[in-house]
């Protein structure tokens, strides 16, 4: 039988500096709309960064980035085909 290989988990140090990622992520955007020079970019900026939040969330805390590939494709591709399926929904409804 075939042995596969894993990455070794992060330690709780490791953790706790995902943490404190995590929580400088949020208070920069918590602070974005109050800056009145973000204006013009506000929405894809604070979009760019809850993308980077979920992703941090998903390979660290629910561990798909020590899973196997196939369970992150399957992940990815989940995410992925949601959005179509959130634009079919919203044009049927004149929501667009």
């Amino acid at each position: 039988m075939a042995e596969t290989t894993h990455r070794s988990h992060p330690t709780p140090a490791a953790y706790w500096g995902i943490a404190l990622f995590l929580a400088v992520v949020t208070a920069i955007e918590i602070a974005i709309p109050s800056i009145s020079a973000f204006d013009p970019v506000k929405v894809p900026l604070l979009l760019g960064l809850a993308i980077i939040k979920f992703g941090t969330v998903v390979m660290f805390f629910m561990h798909l980035r020590y899973d196997k590939k196939l369970y992150r494709t399957l992940f990815l591709l989940g995410v992925i085909g949601v959005v179509p399926l959130m634009v079919i929904m919203l044009l049927s409804m004149d929501a667009l």
